[in-house]
């Protein structure tokens, strides 16, 4: 079984205060873009345990702590799946706060699932998820979301981006979350995130932004540089993702979407 495991994108991310047991609560619209993925491969094999491979980008960690053997040994743990073999062509740039990790743990949890008639309730497999990790959740349903909690708390959002085209460059340098939310100051914004989403696309620049940023900029002037980029070849709206450290820009016009190229590789129509 072969599975897109494609990857997201955030839509203003509030940092609203830190909680007792060390996370953050925040608010943010989680939005898939299905243009650009992971392939994930799973099939059954005779023999237990399990076999993991990858192609493609080369990953930034030791294979046994890659996110879709997290996802095997959780289902093997909980249901007794088992004898099976995974393979990640990997695509979605890492360390980009772009969830490709989270994505392809989630799709090898959707895999496991039908290759072993379990047919677990959507319920079920979003707790699985979110105990992977504080986006992975979010792939379960693969449709824009409002996040809240540490971000595994789901309602899924009216929205269609399907007329519009992103950009996405991800500079070379990276951001670790441990960075990013060090470099955080947590606040309650007068007007609530959910409210400003609900204007103009054209009007989130100054309304819908991420309270990452800042900090980020600061550190890695690069990142700042790339959301100039994208806002100076006409984004309609551009903002960093996650934490960093890819930059993403919505346009109206694809021309100029696609003048980009020279740029990044990652240019696609956004679908519904």
């Amino acid at each position: 079984m072969i599975l897109h495991a494609n990857c997201k994108i955030n839509l203003g991310l509030d940092i609203l205060r830190r909680r007792e047991d060390g996370y953050h609560e925040l608010e943010t619209l989680m939005v898939p873009v299905r243009g650009l993925f992971d392939e994930v491969e799973v099939t059954r094999r005779a023999c237990s345990g399990v076999r993991f491979r990858t192609e493609g980008t080369a990953v930034d960690c030791p294979p046994e702590q890659n996110l879709c053997l997290r996802a095997f040994r959780l289902m093997h743990e909980r249901y007794g799946v088992d004898g099976v073999e995974i393979r990640l062509d990997k695509r979605v740039p890492f360390g980009a706060g772009l969830g490709g990790g989270s994505s392809d743990a989630t799709a090898v949890l959707l895999a496991l699932d039908e290759l072993f008639d379990l047919h677990l309730p959507e319920t079920e497999l979003i707790v699985c998820a979110a105990a992977l990790g504080s986006d992975t959740a979010f792939f379960v349903r693969n449709v824009p979301q409002f996040c809240t909690g540490r971000g595994e708390i789901l309602t899924p959002w009216p929205l269609d981006l399907s007329g519009l085209w992103i950009a996405i460059v991800k500079p070379d340098e990276g951001v670790s979350t441990r960075e990013a939310y060090a470099g955080v100051t947590p606040r309650v914004p007068q007007v609530p995130l959910a409210e400003r989403l609900r204007r103009p696309v054209g009007e989130w620049q100054r309304e819908v932004t991420n309270d990452f940023e800042p900090s980020v900029f600061a550190a890695h002037p690069a990142i700042r540089a790339a959301k100039e980029t994208l806002l100076a070849a006409g984004a309609l709206y551009a903002s960093m993702s996650g934490s960093g450290s890819a930059v993403f820009g919505l346009f109206d016009d694809p021309q100029k979407a696609e003048r980009l190229q020279k740029q990044t590789p990652y240019v696609y129509k956004m679908e519904k």
